[in-house]
């Protein structure tokens, strides 16, 4: 079972705040995906959800650091985040 601190992006504190949400190991967060995450984040474990923890959730789901997220998924991420205010 891979923890979920191996991802790229993902601390002891948002591992923490997915286990609150029931996201132990990365398969359910691939499947979950970052928009669901974050939006079970903020309701349940960090009402001050931002930006920063969408994007290091997308990248963690590819793999990747949030600053290497293409310029179109970072533009993306920002409007949904946007949106949900």
């Amino acid at each position: 079972m891979e923890s979920l601190t191996r991802l790229p992006n993902l601390g002891p504190v948002l591992a923490e705040h997915l286990h609150r949400i029931g996201v132990d190991t990365p398969e359910p967060l691939r499947g979950m995906g970052s928009r669901a995450a974050r939006i079970q984040i903020r309701a349940q474990a960090d009402p001050n959800a931002c930006l920063h923890q969408l994007t290091a959730l997308e990248g963690a789901i590819r793999g990747v650091r949030k600053k290497e997220l293409p310029d179109t998924c970072r533009t993306e991420l920002r409007t949904f985040y946007q949106s949900l205010k």
